[in-house]
């Protein structure tokens, strides 16, 4: 059957829920409208939301968000001219809707930002890896990290904490910096690729040209500030940075002929940035 109740006055239930017709359909529908009292503007707009319904596709692999404007009299630049008359359901030709849907999740995410730039990749195989592990004795949390290296001059890396942008990164950020640059640092000694008189790696020089995003998921997450950019659950840095040491060793350490390839293309840009960074440090003293 369906099942039927309302809520209003900032959620408060204006009906009680009422039983209504038979049906075969499964699922949920809302049906909400921004109480003026509540929001300061009460009109949406479709780029908004459209970013942010693309953003959420990419990070929940196998989801599908349909976003369709059916205002009367809104025009967006680049609409697309979309419907079908033999659908019931479907919106009327000339409404702008847009859907996303992607299978490989974060690899499809780090290959659409790679997309944009104006830069060669350094290998053509994205770096991907997910875990699970326990936080405490009844939490857990879920990552995902995809990465790739391009011949940019600047890092591209994107945070999310249970799908929540956290811009300002946090301790899942931290985890994955530190780890990144202790394991690249200590393979380079280890493989000669750093003499003894060289300086260790930086952040900067082993990030360069780096696009990655970071996704994890947690129950009960502490975030810093109202706006919830920065993500400050403490355990949360420690788990991040063991689990991509233990992935990117593997990768560095792999004998397979494409992973060895792709490390290698890897180790000859991270060391390149160095030498040219401390190449010019000297030429300017």
């Amino acid at each position: 059957h369906v099942w039927r109740m309302s809520f209003g006055d900032g959620g408060k239930p204006r009906t009680e829920l009422v039983k209504g017709e038979a049906t075969d359909t499964t699922g949920t529908t809302q049906t909400f409208y921004p109480d003026p009292e509540i929001f300061e503007t009460v009109e949406f707009d479709y780029e908004t939301l459209r970013r942010r319904f693309q953003q959420m596709a990419f990070l929940n692999t196998g989801l599908r968000i349909t976003l369709t404007d059916e205002r009367v009299g809104v025009q967006d630049a680049g609409d697309e001219i979309t419907g079908d008359d033999s659908t019931p359901d479907a919106p009327e030709v000339g409404f702008r809707t847009d859907s996303y849907c992607y299978e490989h999740g974060l690899r499809d995410y780090v290959a659409f930002l790679n997309k944009s730039k104006k830069a060669e990749l350094v290998h053509p195989e994205i770096i991907d890896f997910e875990a699970e592990q326990s936080l405490g004795e009844t939490h857990s949390i879920s990552l995902e990290i995809a990465m790739q290296w391009t011949s940019a001059y600047s890092e591209s890396v994107h945070t999310y904490a249970n799908t929540i942008n956290t811009t300002e990164g946090g301790t899942h950020e931290e985890g994955f910096r530190i780890a990144l640059t202790t394991l690249v640092n200590k393979y380079a000694r280890d493989k000669g690729l750093l003499k003894d008189k060289d300086d260790n790696l930086t952040g900067d020089d082993i990030r360069e040209g780096l696009t990655a995003v970071i996704s994890v998921k947690l129950s009960e997450p502490q975030f810093e500030g109202q706006t919830k950019e920065v993500l400050g659950t403490a355990p949360v840095r420690q788990i991040v940075a063991k689990v991509v040491e233990t992935e990117l060793t593997a990768l560095l350490t792999s004998t397979k002929r494409d992973l060895k390839a792709q490390s290698r293309a890897l180790q000859e840009k991270i060391v390149g940035e160095m030498r040219a960074r401390v190449s010019a440090r000297m030429h300017k003293e």
